[in-house]
């Protein structure tokens, strides 16, 4: 009896506790933290009533005003503009435009709506006020297609054009003081990039390249005239950090560059006029320093903050005060204040405190080779207290074009590894982070080797005897659903049931979504994904909606039909062919637009929904 009621005991402890599904899609009750520039106040989002609404604490006395009280519209984004004052945006839920721009004081008085424009999208280019009293910002009003720079004095309202554009234009960008120097055109295939030594001069053409080629400004140099630093893949297959000269269009020097290593981001400080550090991503983000008077800072901050990933949100003008995120693949992290001159750290706030690390499950790196021999990158995430042998699977594809996934923590892969499903998410050719031949790859070959590397991937967790062949599920978003439906069309034997969740289901129509102010980039689009008037027959072959006929396996499919990227009309045709066949399938309409007032409730119903389906079709004997 004694050994019954000990082996009782043990195979209770190995069970895994079943975390409700709300607490996994839970939205932040804080969020957006920003810092005065000097720093003496911290800002940020406070959902209430499931509004967003700005409030504002001085970090000495700790002292808390809420500036807005909304009840209809939310905030959709924020910024301080001087010591005592905050520019936002209003918006309501399905709004495609942020166009009520307002201006308020840290007390939460002197509220004054600066423009609005129901027809016009407004985004602010330079946050800082310029002669106290100018902010930039980039509006369309003047065509719909295009977005033009505007001086708006924040005293009076008043606009007044910097710079109109000449239809080509996709980017501009400020020096340190806000003076508008570059801007980047592109005709859809190539970029080019112009620069102008002030304000009083015209923009000159420096450099053209490809759009499969990275040059991303970085910030201009304080003590070099007409240098950039620039996150650049020129004649080189991996991205590296290198000084532009403006005048010649060519590198002065490389800063950083690695046959291997890609970087991703760079960081650079106005206080000190230099280059503090760049980011590189393999399975991992990785900090290489530049300047040895930051490192010390930035080692101080991994010091408090052990076995965390850490990224700096926000800054004062002085580089003192910080507000830091933390994460980890089990932790969803934390926002932090950090005081340098006083070497202390204060937690702001949870972004998810309803999730415990202890019960989540690591995200490691594999790797495979494809039968055409690429060599494919991704994470496999094991559900807790189970060998990696014979595993319910769900694949998940992600998102695209030119995406990828990274390491850190993920709702979706949490929730399916809490349910006792192994998770692998497959980096297929395509994917960013690992060159550009390997990004250009995976140009139109939806449904071609994208498809075949999702598949191999697969196989290869079959050879490796860590799935069970009979129970392996495929679910993705955007993309990742279109790359999911195409499973159940082209390898029914290798997957027990399909899932999407607002995916694309036709190339074709979702080259015609893509809205006018991006037009520009078209060309690009028809590169990377297809031409709807030179390559009808390859997207119509690639597009899920037109093969109903070829499905004979389960299939979830959810889409918001308000979403104006997708032709809803697409899915609902979709599920009335595979009804038509009698095919198993589970369909629901969602609204899960960032300010819903029923966003939770939503995703409450589609994941229980998915959950249910998933345990119908995988776990059952």
């Amino acid at each position: 009896m004694m050994l019954s009621a000990f082996l009782f005991a043990c195979n209770r402890e190995e069970k895994v506790a079943v975390i409700p599904v709300n607490d996994f899609f839970k939205s932040q009750d804080r969020a957006t933290y920003r810092i005065s520039p000097d720093g003496k106040s911290i800002s940020y989002l406070k959902l209430e009533n499931k509004k967003q609404n700005l409030f504002v604490e001085d970090i000495s006395t700790g002292k808390i005003v809420q500036l807005t009280h909304l009840k209809e519209k939310n905030i959709s984004f924020y910024s301080w503009v001087s010591n005592n004052e905050l520019i936002y945006y209003k918006e309501k839920a399905g709004e495609k435009f942020q166009s009520d721009l307002f201006i308020i004081d840290k007390q939460g008085a002197n509220e004054r709506q600066l423009n609005s424009n129901a027809k016009s999208r407004i985004r602010v280019l330079e946050d800082q006020l310029i002669d106290d009293k100018f902010l930039l910002i980039l509006s369309n009003q003047r065509d719909s297609t295009v977005s033009d720079v505007y001086r708006l004095n924040v005293r009076d309202g008043n606009m007044s054009m910097a710079a109109q554009n000449p239809g080509n234009i996709t980017n501009w960008m400020t020096d340190s003081k806000g003076k508008l120097r570059m801007a980047v055109s592109s005709d859809g295939v190539n970029q080019t990039l112009w620069y102008r030594e002030n304000e009083f001069q015209k923009f000159k053409d420096i450099l053209t390249i490809n759009f499969k080629t990275t040059l991303m400004p970085v910030a201009f140099a304080e003590d070099k005239p007409n240098i950039i630093y620039a996150i650049s893949d020129v004649n080189r297959d991996k991205s590296a950090l290198v000084e532009l000269d403006c005048i010649t269009g060519k590198e002065n020097s490389i800063l950083f560059a690695n046959d291997t290593l890609n970087v991703v981001d760079a960081q650079y400080s106005r206080q000190k006029g230099k280059m503090a550090y760049v980011v590189c991503e393999t399975w991992k983000k990785e900090k290489h320093y530049l300047d040895n008077e930051a490192k010390p800072l930035y080692q101080k901050i991994d010091q408090l903050l052990p076995n965390t990933e850490s990224r700096i949100l926000d800054r004062d003008k002085s580089e003192n005060v910080f507000v830091i995120r933390t994460f980890t693949d089990r932790n969803p992290g934390s926002y932090y204040l950090y005081i340098a001159s006083t070497g202390k750290i204060k937690k702001l706030s949870d972004i998810n405190s309803s999730i415990k690390e202890e019960q989540m499950c690591k995200m490691k790196p594999i790797s495979y080779s494809t039968r055409d021999g690429m060599k494919i990158n991704g994470y496999l995430t094991l559900p807790l207290k189970k060998a990696a042998k014979n595993l319910p699977i769900v694949v998940m594809p992600h998102n695209g074009p030119g995406l990828r996934n990274t390491w850190g923590y993920n709702a979706e892969v949490q929730f399916f590894a809490n349910r006792g499903y192994a998770v692998l998410q497959i980096n297929y050719r395509g994917s960013a982070g690992y060159g550009k031949n390997f990004y250009a790859a995976g140009f139109k070959q939806w449904g071609g080797k994208i498809q075949d590397d999702i598949d191999d991937g697969v196989k290869w967790l079959i050879s490796e005897k860590i799935a069970d062949p009979q129970k392996i599920a495929i679910y993705g978003n955007g993309f990742g659903g279109f790359i999911a439906l195409n499973s159940a069309i082209q390898s029914p034997k290798l997957y027990k049931c399909a899932a999407s969740n607002s995916g694309v289901l036709n190339l074709l129509s979702y080259i015609k979504s893509i809205p006018p102010f991006l037009k520009s980039n078209l060309q690009m689009y028809y590169d990377i994904v297809g031409n709807p008037d030179t390559e009808f027959d390859y997207m119509r072959q690639a597009s899920p909606v037109f093969h109903a006929d070829k499905v004979n396996i389960p299939i979830f499919i959810t889409q918001n039909i308000k979403d104006h990227r997708i032709n809803s009309n697409d899915a609902i045709q979709f599920v009335k062919e595979l009804k038509k066949r009698k095919v198993n399938v589970t369909y629901l309409e969602k609204d899960d637009a960032p300010f819903s007032a029923n966003r939770e409730e939503s995703r409450q119903k589609v994941y229980t929904a998915l959950e249910q389906f998933l345990e119908s079709n995988l776990k059952k004997k």
